[in-house]
């Protein structure tokens, strides 16, 4: 598609009116701030500590090299963590009114692998404007070719076994994401409509930041660390596999489950729904109740709300989905969730099979 569709309302529908007042009115009535607070900054100490914590333990090579093994794999989640609690936060403006802030705490994004620039377009303007729109959402694109996850793509005899090998290729995700995805980002001519126009800086930036994130993670260890190269690759890619698995699940789980919408304008064509209706019809939450749920996935188990809201700390998702979800029954709109992490791996598992065994 190479025309930007547009929504029939671009924010001041009824629902998103009436939702946005009540949502002003908890945090004033409460007198509470949008943005982190005591709690969102203690888990950020949390996860850096343990970041640095566990970089320092395998770097330092003190531990038993199966202990070293372990301590990787939990390097991998916490890198996980960090990106879900901490980076989408400040890359949204949302952890704090400081921009230097949300700036600093967003350039962790570059020690863990990712590029700060390329996640704002990917995300922040394409993901976040045209959710789950078939030829606009880049996010859609979970692994091309191989997952078949719109009735648009072309069908192959694979795609029948896809709910089965999927999973598996998720623990690859990071892998493909600090090697391969974000090069191939920046240099499209388009991500969906966004046309790529890039400053000159972000060309260094960009080799500069893989190039630091190449030393942190596998000149530093194969240099310092007494082991083979054969026992580093098993250590490196336990860790991304544990760190790609998390994340492919987490953000699938958000949007590719049975109740969500997926529009297909054509060319051309607009989508004939507001904005706010056109979010929460796309977005699922899952594990709403659960706090180690929220604790881990830094409010993506908050789909819904983070999509109308992407501006607010997630720490504050949920008291506000209670607010959420009742406008939006007011309003006769659907409030896709999933009660439990394995209620919605199990919707998610469905939509596969019926994606992958589809004509």
């Amino acid at each position: 598609m190479s025309q930007p569709i547009k929504f029939i309302d671009s924010g001041n529908s009824l629902f998103f009116v009436t939702i946005k007042n009540r949502i002003d009115e908890y945090f004033t009535s409460n007198q509470i701030s949008k943005k982190a607070n005591g709690a969102m900054v203690f888990k950020t100490a949390v996860y850096i500590v343990l970041f640095v914590g566990f970089y320092a333990l395998i770097i330092s090579d003190i531990l038993p090299l199966y202990l070293t093994f372990f301590v990787a794999i939990g390097l991998g989640f916490v890198m996980a963590f960090i990106g879900f609690n901490i980076c989408h936060d400040a890359l949204h403006g949302s952890y704090s009114e400081k921009a230097w802030v949300n700036k600093s705490l967003g350039f962790l994004f570059n020690f863990i692998g990712a590029n700060v620039y390329v996640w704002n377009i990917t995300h922040n303007k394409v993901h976040h404007t045209y959710t789950n729109i078939i030829g606009h959402d880049g996010d859609l694109e979970v692994a091309p070719g191989l997952v078949r996850v719109s009735p648009e793509e072309k069908k192959k005899s694979i795609h029948n076994y896809q709910h089965i090998y999927a999973f598996f290729l998720y623990s690859l995700a990071s892998i493909s994401w600090f090697f391969r995805k974000d090069y191939v980002k920046f240099f499209q001519k388009k991500i969906g409509a966004h046309v790529n126009k890039h400053p000159k800086i972000e060309y260094f930036n960009l080799f500069f930041y893989k190039a630091f994130y190449y030393t942190l993670f596998i000149v530093i260890p194969l240099v310092f660390m007494d082991i083979t190269w054969w026992q580093y690759l098993i250590g490196y890619l336990s860790m991304n596999f544990a760190m790609g698995l998390v994340l492919g699940l987490v953000f699938q789980l958000a949007h590719l489950v049975e109740d969500t919408d997926m529009p297909n304008p054509k060319e051309f064509e607009n989508i004939e729904e507001a904005w706010a209706e056109h979010q929460i019809k796309t977005t699922a939450n899952f594990a709403r109740k659960s706090k180690i749920a929220t604790f881990l996935c830094g409010g993506l188990n908050y789909q819904v709300e983070h999509h109308l809201f992407p501006k607010i700390c997630h720490i504050h998702y949920p008291a506000m989905s209670e607010i959420v979800k009742k406008t939006a029954h007011e309003f006769q709109l659907p409030y896709h969730e999933n009660e439990t992490f394995y209620s919605a791996l199990k919707s998610h598992y469905h939509f596969l099979k019926r994606l992958g065994q589809a004509a």
